[in-house]
């Protein structure tokens, strides 16, 4: 199913790794910095987690959630540099943040079904525009050609830090073993990827760090970046 960066119009930088690591935050200003859109794939799996709770589904259950999947209208688009994701024309907003949400969306996201039509939206980007996607299989199962690949990674200890500080309470462990351990696109360093160290850095050396490393896969640095029309699904 992989369809190759190379042989569309557009261009993907792909940003891995854990809960907390501080990938939104640095995918966020290098969409910023470059004039990209900025895609968060984990947003997607929140959205679909949270209308299984709303539908009263037990996450666990994957053929009820499968068959829910198939009942919903997902659009994907972009305001300005950030993205968007409906479900049956709603946008989730807050929702996505509960303690319910965060306590299943591993376990949604480990469903194949639910990966597979994700990836295929994910994927429509570029047929629009250029982006920065940041989630956990981006760089491995998503845009696995791109040639421009990172991982961030953080200290267990610092991810935990950055939960609390965030007013979230699950465990960083407990999900690091949830997203890595699937036997559907589980978190890995991608082939080809760079590994960028957050845990020390702030916003600006950390997407200095993550400029330079991009410089080396060979990407040429324009800043105010002009992207594409809102794309469809």
């Amino acid at each position: 199913m992989s369809t190759p960066a190379a042989t569309q119009s557009h261009f993907a930088i792909a940003m891995d790794g854990p809960a907390a690591s501080g990938k939104s935050t640095l995918a966020r200003e290098l969409a910023k910095h470059l004039g990209l859109v900025m895609v968060n794939s984990g947003e997607m799996y929140r959205a679909i987690t949270w209308k299984t709770l709303d539908a009263g589904i037990d996450p666990t259950d994957t053929p009820t959630v499968v068959a829910l999947l198939d009942t919903l209208n997902l659009e994907c688009g972009h305001d300005g540099m950030f993205s968007t994701f409906l479900v049956n024309g709603e946008a989730p907003g807050e929702r996505l943040r509960t303690p319910e949400v965060n306590a299943n969306v591993s376990t949604v996201a480990a469903i194949p079904q639910v990966r597979e039509t994700l990836i295929a939206l994910q994927r429509g980007y570029l047929d629009h525009c250029d982006v920065v996607m940041e989630g956990r299989d981006i760089g491995s199962v998503v845009f696995p050609d791109t040639p421009y690949k990172l991982y961030i990674d953080a200290a267990e200890e610092v991810r935990a830090a950055r939960r609390k500080d965030a007013g979230e309470q699950d465990s960083i462990a407990k999900r690091d073993a949830a997203d890595s351990r699937r036997k559907t696109s589980p978190l890995i360093v991608a082939a080809g990827a760079t590994v960028l160290d957050n845990s020390h850095h702030t916003i600006e050396s950390g997407l200095a760090a993550v400029l330079e490393i991009l410089h080396h896969q060979g990407l040429p640095l324009l800043t105010n970046h002009t992207t594409s029309n809102t794309p469809t699904p």
